[in-house]
């Protein structure tokens, strides 16, 4: 009899003992491995309650913003990937004038789940539209301010000084003359060679700051700090001032930033002047250096804080995971690291701990190309019945 046959032998139970055993091991390994894969993410959700989205799925934060918000917003959402809070989360960038933004918004069509807009003008005509489609749920379930930043001429150093000789000083009244100057430079500054005086705003139906530069071009026209009225804007003489100044103005594209970037690439060919927010200014200020030569920056008399809002939206098509996953990317946006970031970009951070007068800000650094941390005049954002007919009488003047 061999070795083998002299051994112990399994009965068919141990056997069947056996195969249970090995089938318990494997089914107990599988479900420690699921349930470790299923353990859920505890995050804040956009009204402050604790949400749970499971490991491994991607929930896409679709994030509708303006685009002088752009090299800031990219630079945060590749930090925002190194982070463990984001790893079931995909955060996507559209990039949209503010009233493009809105209106993708309310339609639905992209299924935003932030609008991130360059300033609160537009929130209250947002509001109404989106009740006239929803009803009276709210549109917004949070809301924070990102950054502030104001509006500013920015002109070329040798054309200003140009500028300056001839009208003393450069804002809106200054601006329309030169617009309208027959002989353009020829009459200004015995420049002929520069051609005609080239002044842009961005399109006021598609981008904020187009709309904020009607917005104090009626203040500096009536020279009033308080609320724009509706009777200002309706105003036969602002109305024709208004109109013989747009038929001049240059751009009207929708992008501020990219208006911003074209004048720094293509020179005083394409622009000697632009109205713009400060920190697109102050982003572009180096870079135009090595190309055309100096920029100067111009406060108006009157100006608006453009608050950069972060507003969640609880639209139908936004789930619970993404009104978790939006909250999670704002609280990281209003952390004291990237706001610090904004900072180097020109914005006036949200977060109050920030500074911005320090030695290594860039409202230190270029102080002596205009940039200053006092503003003169802050008025108030335009009610939505000023805000209609603003846009209503620009059409109108510009068809």
């Amino acid at each position: 009899m061999s070795a083998v046959e002299d051994g112990p032998q399994l009965t068919l139970v141990g056997k069947l003992f056996m195969v249970l055993f090995l089938g318990a091991c494997g089914f107990g390994a599988w479900w420690l491995f699921v349930k470790k894969d299923a353990s859920p993410l505890h995050g804040t959700s956009a009204n402050g309650q604790t949400g749970t989205v499971n490991k491994g799925e991607q929930t896409v934060i679709r994030i509708a913003y303006g685009t002088e918000k752009e090299r800031w917003l990219k630079w945060a959402v590749e930090e925002f990937e190194k982070t463990k809070s984001s790893q079931n989360y995909q955060v996507e960038l559209l990039p949209l004038g503010s009233l493009e933004g809105s209106r993708a918004t309310v339609s639905g069509e992209q299924e935003i789940t932030v609008w991130s807009p360059a300033s609160s003008a537009y929130r209250e005509v947002f509001a109404e539209e989106w009740r006239l489609k929803f009803g009276d749920s709210p549109a917004i379930i949070r809301e924070e301010t990102l950054a502030l930043s104001p509006m500013v001429f920015v002109v070329w150093k040798e054309r200003y000084e140009a500028f300056a000789s001839k009208y003393g000083k450069m804002d809106f009244f200054t601006t329309s003359q030169a617009l309208a100057e027959p002989g353009g430079w020829g009459g200004i500054a015995q420049r002929p060679e520069w051609g005609f005086f080239k002044f842009g705003h961005t399109n006021p139906n598609q981008s904020n700051s187009g709309l904020i530069t009607l917005a104090l071009m009626a203040h500096h026209f009536h020279g009033k700090a308080t609320p724009l009225q509706l009777a200002d804007i309706v105003d036969p003489a602002f109305q024709t001032w208004l109109k013989s100044t747009e038929r001049a103005v240059s751009g009207l594209i929708s992008s501020t930033g990219t208006m911003m970037k074209d004048m720094v690439l293509k020179g005083p060919a394409s622009y000697d002047a632009i109205f713009v927010y400060e920190n697109v200014a102050i982003n572009y200020l180096e870079n135009a250096k090595g190309r055309w030569g100096e920029l100067t920056v111009i406060y108006p008399k009157y100006n608006i804080w453009n608050d950069n809002p972060y507003y969640i939206i609880d639209g139908p098509w936004v789930s619970r995971a993404q009104k978790v996953g939006a909250g999670l990317f704002l609280d990281f946006l209003m952390s004291e690291p990237i706001q610090a970031k904004s900072l180097e970009h020109g914005f006036r951070p949200g977060n109050p701990a920030i500074a911005i007068n320090g030695v290594e800000s860039p409202f230190s650094r270029y102080q002596a190309q205009g940039i200053q941390i006092e503003l003169p005049i802050i008025v108030e954002t335009p009610t939505a019945p000023a805000i209609n007919n603003l846009l209503t009488g620009w059409q109108r003047l510009r068809n």
